[in-house]
């Protein structure tokens, strides 16, 4: 369904992935890459959103590092990933998030959400702080609780696991305490609990925490 196009950042050039509905589009979306890049996954669920009406827009973060990085779920790739992770900071990454949501705009859509995974919902989060979506999904954001101090400026939601061993409960509680104006809904799973492709996939939860996500976008988007 998808094409990769280029987009132009603050931080750089890099490519993104470009999926399209085929009637008239609700709105737009900027889907943010876990720690694995923007693979099949992630590629699968921006196909989904623009199935479900919206242009959708993943960002190849990782070409300010190399280009065509797409990693799998082994111990191996998730040390690669969290190596350039590591590398390339929190800047650039909400930079090019900048540059996404423009590009939707540009490209007919009237208002944009953010949503991400993993690392992605830590972005998320820091695109719900420091830039102007018109609506912000976070899920299992690993780095929210780090920089748990800023403040969202648009609508706000987050989906964790928890059994997440990654992201304690008490994390997630304190963030409720911290930003009441937030919607953080928790589920009985783990990390990247909607990925299928993992072995942490929860089906229950990932179809209500994307019929969450949809209604979020619809009331918030369009």
């Amino acid at each position: 369904m998808g094409e990769d196009i280029r987009l132009k950042s603050a931080a750089g050039e890099i490519g993104a992935y470009l999926a399209v509905p085929t009637g008239a589009a609700k709105g737009g979306i900027v889907v943010i890459q876990e720690i694995f890049g923007v693979n099949h996954h992630i590629r699968a669920v921006t196909d989904k959103f623009a199935a479900d009406g919206y242009i959708a827009l993943a960002p190849r973060f990782f070409d300010h590092i190399k280009t065509g990085i797409e990693l799998g779920y082994t111990p191996d790739t998730i040390a690669e990933g969290r190596k350039y992770v590591t590398e390339l900071g929190l800047d650039k990454p909400v930079q090019d998030v900048d540059a996404a949501i423009a590009e939707l705009k540009k490209r007919g859509a009237k208002k944009v959400g953010v949503t991400g995974f993993c690392w992605g919902g830590t972005i998320t989060w820091l695109s719900a702080t420091r830039l102007k979506p018109d609506a912000a999904i976070a899920y299992y954001g690993g780095g929210i609780y780090g920089t748990r101090n800023e403040k969202p400026t648009v609508p706000t939601m987050m989906h964790f696991g928890d059994k997440d061993m990654h992201i304690p409960m008490e994390h997630v509680n304190e963030l409720r305490k911290l930003h009441p104006g937030v919607q953080i809904f928790d589920y009985p799973a783990d990390h990247g609990f909607h990925c299928d492709e993992r072995g942490s996939f929860d089906a229950a939860a990932s179809k209500q925490a994307y019929g969450r996500t949809l209604e979020f976008m619809a009331k918030n988007v369009g």
